[in-house]
């Protein structure tokens, strides 16, 4: 459970950093399966996700590793998204009983060329009609700001959805939104970061001799709807805590292999597909 303030708190600046909501034997437990899955995976395929727009921060070759729908690769992992702690949090934050899972993934930043991302609000990729989408990354080693930390700008959420470039993929213009500008958010092995999917944020480049290694967990209250059908996954719906109201027999979410690409929140086809191969990397890329 989170304290009033750690609320308020929220409220105010659409994000908050938890402190040790999981334990550093938990959090090592959990860094060990991460890297083990992309181990597996570099074996049979691509998985690298830096943005071309990176560069409009480092013009040095970065990179970035990841995987999405963890739950399909690791019950340890699939675990960590039931888990009441985070669940429990992420329900006073959405103000709902019922938590539902859009989508995950894991992220490892290299040590010395861990990939950035440019500043950019998450709204864009999967608009929702009552915004309720919140986003909570559960750091499993510590990310200080050489390890390229998730910076936010406080408040920001307040003011709705910003227009994006799409140059390299979905960013805010560098000249308004210099990496610099936001206030970073550095956190130990264990500690938890949730942020409205309206809150503008980024990252720097992981210069460290460690790697940074993170998982994020996109959720939202099963009542509101999607504004626009897109980024679909196979594991969209999934109940993390408490029931959802709308459900009828079956899934809400139309998901298979005969599936045609939606339909994107940002104009033409989506970048998703049965085609991403599998290791579950069927949505458009977006990052933190």
């Amino acid at each position: 459970m989170l304290t009033q303030a750690q609320v308020d708190f929220y409220r105010e600046h659409g994000y908050v950093v938890v402190k040790g909501m999981f334990t550093p034997e938990e959090a090592a437990r959990f860094r060990a399966e991460s890297h083990a899955l992309i181990e597996r995976l570099q074996r049979i395929g691509k998985t690298d996700a830096t943005w071309e727009s990176a560069r409009g921060v480092t013009m040095n070759k970065t990179s970035l590793l990841h995987c999405h729908n963890v739950q399909f690769h690791s019950a340890a992992l699939c675990g960590l998204m039931l888990d009441d702690r985070l669940t429990s949090a992420a329900s006073q934050i959405i103000g709902s009983a019922n938590v539902q899972l859009h989508h995950n993934k894991l992220f490892i930043k290299p040590p010395e060329k861990g990939s950035p991302f440019p500043m950019h609000q998450d709204q864009p990729f999967f608009p929702h009609d009552n915004d309720s989408m919140i986003a909570a990354v559960v750091h499993f080693d510590d990310a200080p700001l050489e390890k390229g930390c998730i910076r936010v700008v406080p408040g920001s959420y307040k003011n709705g959805p910003i227009p994006h470039e799409s140059d390299g993929g979905w960013h805010l213009p560098f000249d308004q939104y210099p990496l610099e500008s936001s206030v970073a958010c550095p956190a130990q092995a264990g500690d938890v970061l949730f942020f409205s999917y309206l809150t503008i944020h980024g990252s720097g480049v992981n210069t460290s001799s460690e790697a940074r290694t993170t998982m994020l967990i996109q959720m939202r209250d099963p009542e509101d709807q999607p504004t626009v059908i897109t980024h679909l996954s196979r594991g969209q719906g999934m109940m993390l805590r408490g029931v959802d109201p709308t459900a009828v027999a079956g899934s809400n979410v139309e998901w298979s292999l005969s599936t045609p690409k939606p339909q994107s929140a940002m104009g033409g086809m989506g970048m998703g597909g049965p085609a991403m191969g599998a290791m579950g990397m069927g949505e458009p890329k977006k990052g933190m």
